[in-house]
């Protein structure tokens, strides 16, 4: 049975039925099925016990278990996401999906409305672009637009390598580097979890170091996990694309792979998200998910799922001090 999870909280939309027609409320055990507000994930509750169903505009859902989640002491390991949460980027990742859109549409003027936020960040690149080809191009197709994506990533990133990029790119969030030297003191192991894809993640991930003046990544984190590399013709790729926020397994990888911890030790860890697709991913994983502002919590509807809810990090590391 999960504890600590609202299931019912007021930011969660009621629905009377799951969207793909498995579960019914009041049939079959269900006592209430909810979603989150960008649709993306739904929450059967039984008497007790509870599952997600994480829906795909890929065409791939899935469903999930809930497990219990607490925080217990003494901890062993903080999880934490890149963009919006150590580095704030997510302007610029959605900047790239208008560029590629704007391609697909052939008209350099185009730009995204501000109720297309939630669903052009957060998910996976092919997700975020699958969304757009939807409901403004829908004559083409995801293959289409992730080779523009990746034209303007690959320039835009070497630029931005080179010195000549976006100004204000990637611009490490305010106390990170207090927070992350802070939670090394206490001898946690931390990992850094991303949904990017390794080409987009791995140079963010070293400016903001050097912007930090905290020397090399690898050296710093006991494990770093993205979501790997793309698929291209003529080229392998790994598994990332299907897989990523909120579905669990960047989170459970990070944890069980990277730091060696065991799932039966879950509870001694927690996850630091500012979107609701990773506080989803973290609570699937059974780890306990410590929201933090400046992303789409709120919005998304995902205050409730939260463990713990703070607007900075000065707060969270109260949480777990």
């Amino acid at each position: 049975m999960t504890s600590q999870i609202n299931l019912s909280s007021a930011g969660l939309v009621p629905l009377d039925a799951c969207s793909d027609g498995g579960f019914r409320c009041g049939v079959d055990g269900v006592e209430h099925i909810t979603r989150t507000g960008d649709g993306k994930v739904e929450f059967i509750q039984f008497k007790d016990r509870a599952v997600a169903y994480v829906a795909s505009a890929m065409g791939y859902p899935a469903y999930y278990p809930l497990h219990d989640v607490r925080i217990d002491r003494p901890l062993k390991a903080v999880l934490m996401d890149l963009d919006g949460t150590t580095v704030h980027s997510e302007h610029f990742w959605i900047w790239i999906i208008e560029k590629t859109t704007a391609s697909l549409l052939g008209d350099s003027t185009f730009r995204l409305e501000a109720a297309d936020e939630p669903f052009v960040s957060g998910h996976s690149v092919s997700e975020h672009l699958q969304y757009c080809i939807g409901k403004y191009c829908p004559d083409k197709s995801v293959e289409e637009a992730r080779t523009w994506y990746f034209k303007h990533t690959n320039h835009e990133m070497n630029e931005i390598m080179e010195g000549r990029g976006k100004k204000g790119a990637f611009t490490p969030s305010p106390g990170i580097k207090e927070f992350l030297h802070e939670l090394k003191a206490m001898g946690l192991k931390i990992g850094l979890v991303t949904s990017g894809l390794y080409e987009k993640a791995w140079p963010e991930i070293l400016d903001a170091f050097k912007t930090l003046d905290m020397g090399d990544p690898n050296d710093f984190y006991d494990a770093i996990i993205t979501a790997g590399h793309a698929i291209r013709p003529g080229e392998p790729g790994t598994l990332g694309e299907l897989s990523p926020k909120p579905h669990p397994w960047l989170y459970a990888e990070t944890a069980r792979v990277g730091l060696g911890i065991p799932f039966e030790d879950r509870h001694q860890v927690v996850g630091i998200e500012d979107s609701g697709a990773g506080i989803v991913s973290i609570l699937l994983a059974g780890f306990a998910p410590i929201g933090i502002g400046g992303g789409n919590i709120i919005d998304s509807g995902t205050q409730g799922l939260c463990t713990h809810y703070e607007e900075g990090f000065e707060g969270v590391l109260k949480r777990l001090s």
